[in-house]
């Protein structure tokens, strides 16, 4: 199952859209953060550098399901969605879902893992993420009770065990989308309503296995840029700045997640209905429906190319 690499645009606009990019940056400044002491602003270009070595450095194989026997596409999808499902009954924080999903896909990247074991993995991920992201995890007698006792608690620790020694204990490298979300929301002084709904989009990127090839950042980028198009917004110079990308870069991967939107099942998962509710502004319901009405326009012959090529 050889993924392909990400879609990308046109060698000529891929050129003229790095150039866009460098040319805003050398020009554009943040004169908040520079009278802002607490922002370290002085630092941020390091900042930034280290940040992306790390993303690179904690990224898995994206075709490590080509080496998993018994692992397939829906099977990643049910164990995360369980994983997601998880996280909210517990009410964890939200990087503790992204570094749980990191766990696991790095893990199963460098070990082969029996269809039995599978959720072993994804409820060990989860515990080590709980212990390392939240002030008070959920204690291993939890996790036993969760998975309704079909894991002992010494399974649940010697699986800890493996899957620590696997990664090399590498856990806090890891910056999930949302490290880099809490940047590009500064072109829009935080909006709440582009933020909540890009949150939910950049989750629904957990659930589809060709995001596996995208990294914390393009991922950030495409949920406030997917965002910013359902409500109408624009991607001027401030997004291109905090995010480093342009709006042609970003449309191949804002037509994947509209495939993933308007999948009929796909509005059932737990990150649907979470997102559905009063408190996250009913994101999840608004997202669905403007893609439902959209994504036949987006996708007509000819209109991706287009949106490639201008």
């Amino acid at each position: 199952m050889d993924l392909g690499p990400w879609p990308q645009i046109p060698r000529a606009q891929a050129d003229a859209c790095a150039k866009r990019v460098a040319e805003i940056q050398s020009t554009f400044h943040d004169e908040v953060d520079m009278w802002d002491t607490t922002m370290v602003s002085e630092y941020a270009d390091e900042i930034l550098q280290y940040m992306g070595e790390l993303e690179v450095q904690t990224m898995p194989n994206p075709d490590y399901l080509d080496t998993q026997a018994e692992l397939t596409v829906n099977m990643r999808f049910k164990l995360v969605d369980w994983i997601a499902q998880v996280h909210m009954r517990y009410h964890l924080l939200p990087e503790t879902l992204w570094i749980a999903v990191n766990i696991m896909d790095r893990f199963l990247s460098k070990r082969a893992v029996s269809l039995e074991k599978v959720q072993l993995v994804g409820m060990t991920a989860l515990f080590i993420a709980a212990k390392y992201e939240e002030i008070i995890a959920p204690s291993v007698e939890e996790f036993v009770w969760i998975s309704d006792k079909a894991f002992s608690r010494e399974e649940i620790l010697k699986g800890e065990r493996i899957v620590l020694q696997t990664l090399d204990f590498r856990v806090s490298s890891y910056c999930s989308p949302y490290t880099w979300v809490r940047r590009i929301s500064k072109a829009d002084d935080y909006d709440l309503q582009t933020r909540t709904l890009s949150k939910f989009l950049i989750e629904c990127t957990l659930l589809d296995h060709r995001f596996l090839r995208a990294k914390p950042s393009l991922i950030a980028a495409l949920g406030m840029y997917s965002a910013r198009k359902i409500l109408g917004g624009d991607w001027d110079a401030p997004f291109i700045f905090y995010s480093g990308f342009t709006a042609e870069e970003l449309d191949p991967g804002h037509i994947f997640l509209l495939e993933k939107l308007v999948d009929e099942n796909f509005a059932q998962c737990s990150i649907c209905l979470k997102y559905a509710s009063k408190k996250f502004l009913k994101a999840s319901l608004f997202a669905i429906d403007w893609a439902k009405n959209n994504y036949t326009t987006l996708t007509q012959p000819g209109v991706e190319q287009k949106m490639l090529m201008t």
